[in-house]
């Protein structure tokens, strides 16, 4: 369809009736996340090849009588349906969240299936090459679906990995296995879940499966497999038990590494975005923030304040704070297109382009900033999660300033028609959604944050002689208007954590906008660098 569509336009751009270029239009699901939809038949489907699959695996493994139907076969396919079939019940009871997209049904169950494939593969290699068993479980990289998960779905999904890939995983194991497989399973996927529930460098995740190795390592001395004694040769033990350590952590190893490759792969097909991801974006040097700090330096300093201050709020009610920060950054890069109508981008002295214009007019340029922002996050192709806070930061909330002005100057006109000088008829109409930004509202925490933190900041601008009360007045009427305009509606910020995001507000802005020593002239310039340098004057306003 990709080339057809690209063959129609260049036919129509050929005759005259098209620029052959295709109009950008914001999508913010995956290709994997398009065709899977939300339909719950393909849901349905998926359950059922999981349990199908997971049978499959089960009966692969070796039983009393070869080739023939035999009570322990059905026992196998029992015991795999049955633990199947209650992982699914417990998806659907305690993480409905995680099945209400079929893609991320298919990440889970698919990372599980995939998991249990390989431990089902090392264990029939080495039954079929004569190994010795105690590289069996040195061999399985525990940590494999629920690093995946904790990193890409969050800690609940990833503990939910570790569970069940440690108890249907025993069903893969000889019998005399089973048990230290279930225990060393438990313990590294847990270990593994703690150390990646927050993710936010790479080198983490390597030193989670290092971890990890170590720990299958440890069971491995506890339940006898290394450090015993060979027939009394001492040299051919030590050797032994080196290999076997080198083969944990280099398993372990080996299995973050390769998760780490896997991730931006995963990130791209599902639609979702790591820590890591999130904090890549926010590096300044990306082409939007550099051309801001130029063409825009005011938008782009208001931009870092708003990152502080949201990025301080997330963490104190326990969102994703390297989401709020990259949002931040990026949330005005519409005011790039017309930096000049932006207040905090004309310097001193400079001519305000709005004084030619009329309030309707200035307040179209003013909310035209979203969509313009919109466009350009297309073309750089900025993640979804990023023009949803471009689209949301503003929610549907009014441009007061050239409302009021709008009605001053009707005012103004009515007191003409009252005085005779103009006729009624000519009395400028004020339309509401003229002066509305188009929305939607914000519709997650870190949105709804972002919306709060973009307002404290402009307004915070206008405080004379700032100071803890000041702050704290400016922070608590805001968040009551926006509350009250019904802005934080459609989002999930509780009041509980509004009060806490409140504070963090206060306590952020008050660091940066604390008070100064006032210096005379004629001081020396050393003096003032002085940390012991005595002044007899006084603080240029009060703390």
């Amino acid at each position: 369809m990709g080339f057809w569509d690209a063959f129609k336009r260049w036919k129509l751009a050929q005759q005259g009736l098209s620029s052959g270029k295709k109009r950008r239009v914001y999508d913010a699901e995956g290709r994997i996340v398009s065709l899977l939809g939300n339909a719950r038949w393909i849901q349905w489907l998926l359950i059922v090849a999981f349990v199908v699959s997971l049978i499959a695996l089960v009966t692969q493994q070796p039983h009393d009588e070869v080739g023939k139907w035999s009570e322990q076969l059905w026992q196998q396919i029992m015991s795999a349906a049955v633990v199947a079939i209650t992982a699914v019940i417990m998806l659907r009871l305690n993480h409905r969240d995680l099945m209400r997209k079929n893609s991320v049904a298919l990440l889970l169950l698919g990372g599980l299936l995939l998991h249990l494939g390989v431990v089902c593969w090392i264990s029939h290699w080495v039954a079929t090459y004569q190994w010795r068993k105690e590289y069996q479980l040195l061999l399985i990289p525990f940590a494999l679906a629920p690093m995946v998960h904790s990193v890409l779905l969050g800690r609940r999904a990833g503990t939910f990995s570790a569970i069940f890939v440690s108890i249907a995983g025993t069903l893969l194991m000889p019998s005399s296995e089973m048990v230290v497989y279930l225990i060393t399973s438990l313990a590294c996927c847990m270990a593994v879940v703690v150390l990646t529930s927050r993710v936010r460098k790479r080198a983490q995740l390597l030193r989670s499966g290092i971890y990890a190795g170590g720990l299958s390592l440890l069971f491995g001395v506890i339940y006898g497999h290394i450090l015993h004694v060979l027939d009394g040769n001492h040299q051919q033990q030590w050797t032994s038990d080196g290999t076997m350590c080198a083969v944990a952590f280099g398993v372990g190893f080996t299995t973050a590494l390769i998760v780490s490759g896997l991730l931006p792969m995963l990130e791209g097909a599902f639609s979702l975005t790591t820590n890591i991801s999130w904090l890549e974006l926010c590096d300044l040097n990306h082409p939007l923030l550099k051309q801001m700090q130029l063409d825009a330096p005011g938008t782009f300093h208001h931009s870092l304040v708003v990152a502080s201050l949201a990025e301080s709020a997330a963490e104190a009610i326990g969102a994703n704070a390297a989401l709020c920060r990259a949002c931040a950054y990026f949330h005005d890069v519409g005011k790039l297109k017309k930096p000049e109508y932006f207040i905090e981008n004309q310097a001193d002295g400079m001519e305000n382009p709005h004084d030619a214009l009329t309030p309707t007019m200035s307040s179209l340029v003013i909310i035209a900033h979203v969509k313009d922002g919109v466009d350009m996050a297309l073309k750089y192709k900025l993640n979804p999660r990023i023009i949803d806070a471009i689209l949301e930061h503003h929610g549907d909330s009014m441009v007061y300033y050239f409302y009021r002005k709008c009605q001053e100057l009707k005012a103004k006109e009515e007191d003409k028609v009252d005085k005779g000088l103009e006729n009624e008829e000519d009395l400028p109409q004020i339309d509401d959604k003229n002066f509305r930004y188009p929305g939607p509202r914000p519709r997650s925490k870190e949105t709804g944050i972002l919306s709060l933190a973009d307002a404290i900041e402009s307004a915070s601008r206008s405080l004379q002689k700032p100071n803890p009360i000041k702050i704290r007045g400016l922070v608590d009427d805001i968040v009551r208007a926006r509350l009250a305009d019904g802005q934080l509606d459609d989002c999930s910020l509780t009041l509980r954590e509004l009060s806490k995001v409140r504070d963090s507000f206060a306590t952020t802005l008050r660091s940066m906008m604390h008070s100064r020593i006032s210096y005379t002239k004629t001081e020396d310039a050393g003096e003032r660098k002085s940390a012991g340098a005595k002044s007899t004057v006084r603080p240029s306003h009060e703390e």
